[in-house]
């Protein structure tokens, strides 16, 4: 199971690195400047995982999860420039990028809005149709990369909880972390096994699986990585 972290956020980027295959690097909406671009990218390399871009709404004050009414073609805009500011960093590595995935606000909006997930996707296939796009399993920016002629990931998470409907439970809901490591893994090895996982109303949820996320911030994260890494693949 491929595992990945959003990196460049301030947190402990080089702790949570032995458990990934994959990361979403701040590039300039939420946070993240050259230097923080440079260093994550380095410290991916360093591990031989693969890199992408991880734009957002333009909002450091509100660390992009706040959403803000923008046009489709706002948002092409925003993803590209982000994205592009991350590619140019690293060519001067000699490195590719090989994905992007929306950070935040943007990521749950272009879940459930047609509008915004086929803004993300065109802004995407016109950069670069050989990068994959990463979106909440079965949701519209999976549908809208699909359409888009992406490669399309879908992603789980190890340390959210879950709606009935496959949303993400808000982060402003006491219950919307995980930060027991075995209740993390026991989560995650479900969603790698393809089996059920039970949603905050105590129905079960089955979702497709491609990737697996992790978050820095999410309270004891490396003792999350090293449960979640040892449940999904043994190490």
């Amino acid at each position: 199971m491929d595992i990945n972290a959003d990196i460049g956020e301030g947190c402990d980027d080089a702790g949570l690195m032995p458990y990934l295959t994959r990361v979403s690097i701040a590039c300039g909406g939420h946070t993240g400047d050259a230097r923080s671009m440079d260093t994550a990218l380095r410290l991916a390399a360093d591990y031989g995982v693969a890199v992408g871009a991880h734009p957002s709404y333009p909002d450091a004050e509100g660390f992009g999860r706040r959403v803000i009414a923008a046009t489709p073609a706002a948002i092409q805009a925003w993803v590209c420039q982000q994205t592009e500011a991350l590619a140019d960093v690293a060519a001067r590595l000699g490195l590719h990028l090989a994905h992007v995935k929306p950070h935040g606000a943007l990521y749950n909006v272009a879940a459930q809005r047609d509008e915004v997930a086929a803004a993300i996707a065109e802004a995407v296939a016109a950069l670069d149709p050989r990068l994959a796009l990463l979106g909440l399993s079965g949701s519209r920016l999976i549908a809208a990369g699909q359409t888009a002629g992406l490669a399309v990931m879908n992603e789980v998470f190890a340390d959210r909880r879950y709606r009935a409907d496959g949303q993400l439970v808000s982060r402003e809901t006491a219950a919307a972390l995980i930060t027991d490591p075995l209740d993390a893994a026991a989560q995650a090895a479900a969603l790698a096994g393809g089996r059920a996982i039970t949603a905050l109303d105590g129905s079960p949820l089955h979702l497709a699986a491609d990737t697996l996320c992790l978050h820095g911030d999410t309270p004891g994260a490396i003792d999350l990585a090293r449960a979640v890494a040892h449940a999904v693949k043994g190490g």
